[in-house]
């Protein structure tokens, strides 16, 4: 487990620019590989200090955490000028950055949606900084542009957050994010004209819609708005609406709320037979639910509270009249398929359609009156079909060892669609006949390389305490085994979340450069169900960091790499995890590649949604969970005088999931820390967030930048094709 203020102060900020900051001004820029330290600007160090359980903790670039004052400003121009100086250099950065526009440029699709007999899907031409959304009013019609969001910023940097479209195909109901913040803005936009209403519905944040079946409206889940800095203040007491189209939004109808908990969020999703309101009540990132439901086919009908122990997780599958059918994983840590009939909730009576298999469940459907169960089968997909009463019929016959998502639908349908991904295979749509098992090819990617040169194998390796992790390799055929190629190594580890194979142009140019790219499946993720996550969080987070160092020893060990070739990457956890394992191993890798991470482990509970995240890491205001975060907070655990290798950090100035403050306060510290000479930046993007709908533009530069400073800190013999 993504606007800024204007403050008063201009002669401040002009008096930290031209003094605090000066030595920076008139050094000379940073060369690569430099035999001397890297001059940097200087930051303040105050005497901040907390008092933790009787632990006193120094907090000296406390005032980084304010991304609006003067100070804060003119500290981020300062380093940016450093690190892209230093970047500039680097003679084969434009020629990284011309490959990766030209692979970029192919035309992508994602899987439609229908609804009244109307298909939705988004569509890119290549260096379209969004995808636009498309409708056909038949599956073999010209689809036709039903919303560009690249028209409503003149930089791409506003995007599609979300959309649902009415049961009738008319109408559709969208968000938008700008400058990539987690705060959304909704409209409602009349498909035949393309044309908005006058909707417009504010605060909206971790919230889809779903219309209810008279089209007249839907449900969304929203915030109070903020009453101080929206992109750091915490986020608490979502609540849950039904807003009328071409109402006021002052004038939604409060469906759910819970005042005597400020940390629940809720979803509400509308069954397809329109009978029931699911409310799926979720507290912080742990995979467990509540789950309530209203009958709306009854005037003011109360909200039932189906499942309230918070004892698992439950996934509405569908509903056969009051049966409703979930996807758990109690008692069944890989997941089960049960059903709970309304009229007779009692455990005693639940009946287990699919019990768990060896592997995880990872996805269930029901269309054309059959379940579509996606799994995971050592971290990739297979997707098996089971009748309505748990028979086993087949497998969806997939195209390879790789990823396959999507299969939306309703049980009335007689089709539906899906996606399909390896590392060297671009994303495939294909329509898909459940009774027929019939897979036809929808749209596929052409891509300006050759997949053949590559290949792709799974690993297994044995972490510090023994645990089997499997890990996939993807390189250029033939390469020699010698402990000179070139290898980044990407982890994640939390939150239930699976690494699972994905083919993305920035790795595929990687692969192009000689380099091998390695992606072990760590503990923490989702992988293997529940017990996996269970295994890397909280007190056993340190197992997660275990795992990603086992996987650069064997990567050494087996003369794939060596420590100078060997460069390690992750975003937002997984930039916690580069920058744990960077301060616990330092000696261990060639470069560092730390992204939006969550490096205080000691105040991330303190702004926006990083309360949510207490469920993986704990909190520093538990005696016990404080010992254990300070005992791997990377930005604790830095220590001066050590030799830390080559490392660029990278946040964003709109980043309100993950606040940039976390990498502000990581960079200078590791900075004043380095005593060898390998360099230390901090790449920070403007109108930017945590990462969704970052616009191509920004993508293809943040590539560029990101895989040239890599290799030349290796000193790679950069040549493309």
């Amino acid at each position: 487990m993504h606007p800024t203020r204007q403050y008063a102060g201009f002669f401040l900020l002009i008096f930290f620019l031209v003094n605090v900051f000066a030595s920076a001004q008139s050094s000379p820029p940073l060369a690569p590989n430099d035999s001397a330290p890297a001059i940097y600007p200087k930051a303040r160090r105050s005497d901040q200090i907390d008092d933790y359980h009787g632990t006193k903790v120094a907090d000296p670039y406390r005032w980084l955490e304010d991304t609006d004052s003067p100070e804060t400003k003119a500290w981020v121009e300062a380093e940016n000028r450093v690190t892209f100086g230093y970047l500039d250099q680097i003679p084969y950065r434009n020629a990284i950055r011309e490959r990766l526009t030209k692979l970029w440029n192919y035309e992508r699709f994602t899987v439609p949606r229908q609804e009244g007999g109307r298909y939705f899907f988004q569509h890119n031409t290549g260096l379209q900084n969004q995808n636009v959304l498309l409708v056909a009013d038949s599956i073999n019609a010209q689809p036709r542009l039903l919303l560009d969001p690249n028209t409503l910023s003149p930089d791409g940097t506003v995007a599609l957050a979300g959309d649902a479209v009415s049961d009738d195909g008319k109408l559709m109901a969208y968000g938008i994010a700008t400058s990539g913040s987690d705060w959304n803005e909704w409209h409602v936009r009349d498909v035949d004209t393309g044309k908005d209403l006058s909707d417009d519905l504010k605060w909206v944040k971790f919230s889809a819609a779903s219309w209810s079946k008279d089209n007249k409206g839907f449900y969304y889940s929203r915030y109070d708005e903020p009453k101080g800095a929206a992109l750091r203040e915490a986020n608490y007491f979502q609540k849950l609406y039904y807003h009328r189209v071409g109402t006021d939004q002052s004038e939604d109808k409060l469906i759910y709320e819970r005042p005597d908990n400020k940390e629940m969020l809720f979803g509400g999703d509308v069954t397809d037979d329109g009978h029931y309101l699911i409310i799926t009540v979720s507290q912080g990132t742990e995979p467990k639910n509540r789950l309530y439901y209203e009958d709306l086919t009854q005037p003011d009908a109360p909200v039932v509270k189906l499942l309230d122990d918070f004892d698992a997780q439950y996934s509405f599958i569908d509903n056969d009249g009051p049966v409703f059918w979930f996807h758990t994983d109690l008692d069944a840590p890989r997941g089960r398929v049960i059903a709970i009939d309304t009229r007779h909730p009692e455990r005693a009576n639940w009946k287990t359609i699919v019990p768990q298999s060896a592997d995880k469940l990872e996805f269930a459907n029901v269309v054309d009156n059959v379940f579509l169960l996606g799994y995971l089968k050592d971290a990739y997909t297979e997707v098996r079909v089971y009748d309505l009463n748990g028979g086993f019929l087949h497998n969806v016959d997939l195209p390879g060892i790789g990823t396959a998502g999507g299969f939306p639908g309703k049980r009335k349908d007689k089709e539906t669609f899906y996606a399909f991904t390896s590392f060297t295979s671009p994303m495939t749509i294909y329509r898909y006949e459940p009774q027929a098992a019939k897979s036809t090819v929808f749209r596929k990617p052409q891509v300006d390389f050759d997949p053949n040169l590559y290949e792709t194998k799974q690993v297994f390796y044995h972490s510090k305490d023994g645990t089997r992790v499997p890990m996939f390799l993807t390189y250029k055929k033939g390469i020699k085994l010698d402990g000179q190629n070139p290898t980044l190594l990407y982890g994640y580890g939390g939150f239930d979340i699976s690494l699972t194979p994905a083919f993305t142009v920035p790795n595929l140019v990687w692969l192009e450069m000689g380099g091998i790219y390695a992606q072990p499946n760590l503990r923490g993720g989702g992988e293997y169900g529940e017990e996996w996550h269970q295994a890397g969080i909280k007190e056993k987070k340190q197992n997660v960091f275990d795992d990603f160092i086992a996987a650069a020893e064997w990567l050494i060990a087996n003369k794939y790499t060596s420590t100078p070739k060997l460069a390690i990457r992750g975003g937002s956890n997984g930039g916690l995890l580069v920058g744990a394992c960077v301060t616990q191993r330092p000696d261990l890798f060639g470069v560092a590649l730390p992204e939006v991470g969550v490096m205080d482990m000691l105040r991330f509970h303190k702004f926006t949604i990083g309360w949510a995240w207490t469920s993986d890491y704990g909190s520093s205001d538990n005696s016990e969970d404080f010992k254990t975060l300070y005992a791997y907070s990377p930005l604790h655990n830095l220590k001066p005088g050590t030799k830390y290798p080559p490392t660029l950090i990278a946040t964003s100035d709109h980043d309100d999931r993950v606040v940039p403050g976390h990498s502000f306060k990581f960079a200078a510290t590791m900075q004043a820390d380095q005593a060898g000479p390998a360099p230390v930046l901090i790449r920070i993007e403007t109108k930017a967030g945590h990462g969704a709908g970052k616009s191509i533009t920004k993508l293809i530069d943040e590539f560029a930048d990101t895989w040239a400073f890599t290799a030349y800190n290796m000193g790679m013999n950069v040549k493309l094709p």
